[in-house]
């Protein structure tokens, strides 16, 4: 692992300063409810995008359409990425230098970005004419390793995740 450059360290040590840190670290019970929050939002972001990612790949296709599967399930991961990247934002400020300095935090940094760009790259290209393929037998192949990389990466990040305590 490289060592942090003075940049980044000042960032990080800004990071850590803020009032929202100094909150999380001090203030009983707020760490450990910002981390239930956390695997919560969790849940409902990797559960619903597996699921709709499976459908991408197949699973079900003669059960439910993928723009069905998207309406019921993407809004659900959506708020899960919201509770989980609010929670997981205010833990990382309140030790973002311990934190940086694992060995599993900058790739999970770097899954997040590519599970982030897989999502865009996927709603504003194959998604956007789900209409002419969505009752084929298959998804296009975009549509499918779309939903491959994201299951890959979405497994990653809380693999990584998990990591960031013992590296």
């Amino acid at each position: 692992m490289r060592p942090l450059a003075l940049g980044e360290m000042d960032v990080l040590m800004w990071l850590e300063g803020t009032c929202v840190a100094e909150f999380v670290r001090v203030t009983p019970w707020v760490y450990s409810s910002l981390e239930i929050v956390h695997l919560l939002g969790l849940a409902l972001l990797v559960g619903p995008a597996a699921l709709f990612d499976l459908r991408l790949l197949g699973a079900g296709r003669d059960a439910i359409s993928v723009q069905t599967a998207a309406r019921w399930l993407l809004p659900v991961a959506r708020a899960g990425f919201a509770a989980a990247a609010v929670s997981g934002t205010a833990m990382f400020t309140s030790g973002a230098r311990e934190i940086a300095d694992t060995g599993a935090a900058p790739v999970k940094l770097i899954l997040l970005v590519v599970a982030g760009l897989n999502v865009a790259v996927f709603h504003l290209g194959v998604y956007r004419r789900v209409g002419a393929w969505d009752g084929r037998r298959r998804a296009p192949a975009a549509a499918r390793a779309a939903g491959a990389v994201s299951l890959v990466t979405w497994a990653g990040v809380v693999a990584c995740g998990r990591l960031i305590a013992y590296t």
